[in-house]
């Protein structure tokens, strides 16, 4: 396999689009998610359409143990990862003390835990090469606070986090870790997360033209990419100058549209 990657989540949203865009620059790839039917179908869309080689690997990174064993069975194949695109996670909507705490601490190990693994089970041996991207999908969730979706928030605030401090320390390695920071998308997300009919999903981006500006801040090396300009003007120009109540009470007002 050459020039391979290696995506979680790959089965819809996202994932899935970032598959269709590696394969179109004749990159070979490994699909990780739950639903093999799902990967199956996008195995042979990928094959006809790129004739690229494509690995398919159902697994689970919610459950203890699971990401040593994707990179188990990834090394033990011979493969080697030369992309690695921590995409898998979910939310949910709800006052955290009133949530299933099992249902928090599963989005934290997907979340959180299966991407810290993975990051530094395939990122050591990138630097070992001297040579490899990390795509880590965050949001713009992570620099917000998130009252009614609060773990999913804290998750993702994780994930810029170790991206930041992440690449300073891979500076010079030929190692890039970049952070996919979307507002809204449009994909099975809102659904799952209990958002169905949500008026903060309305306008949503595309999944395709989200996963294009990641992956092509990736390949530029950037850290981070917000990628919807009206997120980065929050963020960047209104957010300092706004008091943490008054966030916290814009974002609980949205979760609750």
């Amino acid at each position: 396999m050459k020039n391979t990657a290696l995506i979680t989540g790959a089965s819809s949203g996202i994932g899935k689009e970032f598959a269709r865009i590696h394969a179109s620059k004749g990159g070979d790839l490994i699909l990780v998610a739950r639903r093999k039917e799902l990967l199956d179908s996008l195995k042979e869309e990928l094959v006809q359409k790129y004739n690229v080689a494509v690995q398919v690997i159902q697994k689970d990174l919610s459950v203890v143990g699971s990401s040593q064993e994707l990179y188990d069975t990834v090394t033990q194949n011979g493969w080697q990862v030369h992309y690695l695109f921590n995409n898998a996670g979910f939310g949910g909507k709800g006052a955290f003390l009133d949530r299933d705490l099992e249902a928090d601490v599963e989005m934290v190990r997907l979340n959180v835990m299966a991407l810290l693994k993975l990051t530094h089970l395939f990122g050591k041996d990138m630097k070992a090469r001297g040579k490899g991207k990390i795509l880590q999908t965050a949001s713009t969730a992570g620099f917000l606070p998130g009252p009614y979706q609060n773990t999913y928030f804290a998750t993702k605030a994780f994930v810029v986090s170790h991206t930041q401090g992440l690449a300073h320390e891979l500076k010079g390695s030929g190692v890039t870790v970049t952070a996919l920071c979307p507002g809204p998308v449009a994909t099975e997300f809102a659904k799952v997360a209990g958002f169905g009919g949500s008026k903060m999903f309305d306008g949503a981006a595309s999944a395709a033209k989200t996963a294009q500006k990641g992956y092509r801040a990736m390949e530029q090396g950037k850290v981070i990419c917000i990628s919807e300009f009206q997120f980065t003007f929050l963020i960047k120009v209104l957010m300092p100058f706004l008091p943490q109540s008054m966030t916290a009470a814009i974002i609980a007002k949205m979760q609750q549209s």
